[in-house]
């Protein structure tokens, strides 16, 4: 590790060679970008790229699964687990009890399970808890490509695994769980993109932009996930999440419209950490980023 003048180490050690500079040059680097050290440089996209097709490509060349690696995909399982499950007890509490929940319950049953899972495991995997954020964040180079489908089947299976718990904690109310619209395809295709939009505008800004107050990803993220579930929750279930859906539809064997709950979220992170992306403030036009503790590594 590199020395200062006075002898003092420096606060990171350097790249390793061929380390790729971050997305947005900053002080800063949060836990939903990826690990600097992880991987070489993803050239496979954007497509028509100068190595599409060739060996060795992000899709070809997996590095050999390391210890921090495997801890990443454990703290996800585990806060997808948590996520999940309080995510989708809040409603069937709410079918087997007669409304004792109502649509804030259930709310706030999402909007906290999402904010103590950043609090408590952001710093290790990043808290994406979600195969969208995932991936919109890979699309915009805050994360490596090559981990796209271990992250991917974490979330899913935490999902299934959390789902099939409800299942014999609660059965036969598990039905109440599944996201289904009570709108049209599409009604709730566009509200299913909008919520998943604004969260992950929300999201881009508190993990990437220093000039953010990062110390507080976890409260805002929260609070987003309740709005969104106020706003959309009677209508297509207020998902924003893939594996939201997935897990219970599985378990309860309920497919109805899934679909939507695939796809929607998925364009709507893009579209959302793509617009803050457009948006955010260039280095020369502000002041120099303070130093941030939240949603570091």
């Amino acid at each position: 590790m590199p020395e200062s003048e006075t002898g003092t180490p420096t606060a990171s050690a350097p790249p390793t060679p061929g380390t790729p500079a971050p997305l947005f040059s900053s002080l800063r680097v949060d836990s939903l970008s990826y690990d600097r050290k992880s991987m070489p440089r993803c050239k496979c996209l954007p497509f028509g790229g100068a190595t599409w097709g060739e060996p060795h490509t992000c899709f070809t060349d997996f590095p050999a699964p390391d210890v921090s690696l495997t801890r990443k995909l454990g703290a996800e399982f585990v806060g997808t687990f948590i996520l999940i499950f309080a995510a989708t007890a809040g409603p069937i509490v709410n079918q087997k009890y007669d409304g004792a929940e109502t649509l804030i319950g259930n709310a706030a049953c999402a909007g906290l399970a999402v904010m103590i899972v950043i609090l408590s495991t952001g710093h290790i995997s990043g808290a994406h808890l979600n195969p969208s954020l995932t991936i919109a964040f890979a699309t915009l180079r805050h994360f490596p490509w090559v981990q796209v489908p271990a992250y991917i089947a974490a979330q899913v299976s935490a999902s299934i695994c959390a789902s099939f718990a409800l299942k014999g904690v609660f059965h036969p109310f598990l039905s109440g769980g599944v996201t289904v619209p009570s709108v049209s395809d599409g009604q709730a295709f566009a509200l299913e993109f909008i919520i998943t939009f604004n969260l992950l505008f929300v999201v881009t800004a508190v993990a990437t932009d220093t000039r953010a107050v990062g110390e507080l990803a976890g409260i805002a993220v929260g609070a987003t996930v309740m709005l969104n579930i106020l706003v959309a929750g009677k209508t297509s279930g207020g998902s924003m999440n893939p594996v939201r859906t997935l897990g219970p539809a599985v378990a309860a064997g309920n497919y109805k419209s899934i679909w939507i709950y695939l796809v929607a979220p998925t364009l709507g992170a893009i579209a959302g950490a793509g617009t803050y992306t457009a948006v955010k403030l260039r280095a020369d036009e502000v002041d120099p980023p303070r130093q941030v503790r939240s949603f570091r590594r």
